[in-house]
């Protein structure tokens, strides 16, 4: 259930995202949840493969590096959705950044209330 609910903040997100950001287009909001269920797929598994071989420049600039990986995983989900485009870096960049906060606000309003109630009900005795 948590699974779908994420899925549906991150497609929400990127509809945000593609109204905001100019050069980001989608074809609709079948194609955001996907392109949201992709996005975390790409999250889950080549962003931490990107970020131990950039660790280097990351270090370098201080962080700053995350924001170009972030940048390339959600223009790597824009390159498989169809119905999903960026127009350049500077979109993938910014269309990124809009998707992380928009998504961070929607999970802190909508999921860690639920979180907070499963942690005050009582555990089973075991």
């Amino acid at each position: 259930m948590r699974v779908l609910v994420r899925v549906l903040l991150n497609g929400i997100a990127i509809i945000v995202a593609a109204y905001f950001v100019p050069g980001l287009s989608l074809a609709g909001p079948g194609t955001a949840l996907i392109a949201g269920f992709i996005l975390g797929v790409v999250n889950a598994l080549v962003r931490p493969i990107l970020l131990v071989l950039t660790f280097p420049l990351t270090l370098v600039t201080l962080g700053l590096f995350i924001f170009v990986v972030n940048a390339l995983c959600f223009g790597l989900t824009a390159a498989v959705v169809p119905g999903f485009a960026v127009a350049g870096f500077w979109s993938m960049l910014f269309g990124a950044l809009v998707v992380s906060v928009v998504s961070w606000i929607l999970n802190g309003l909508l999921l860690d209330p639920i979180d907070r109630q499963d942690a005050a009900r009582p555990k089973g005795r075991g």
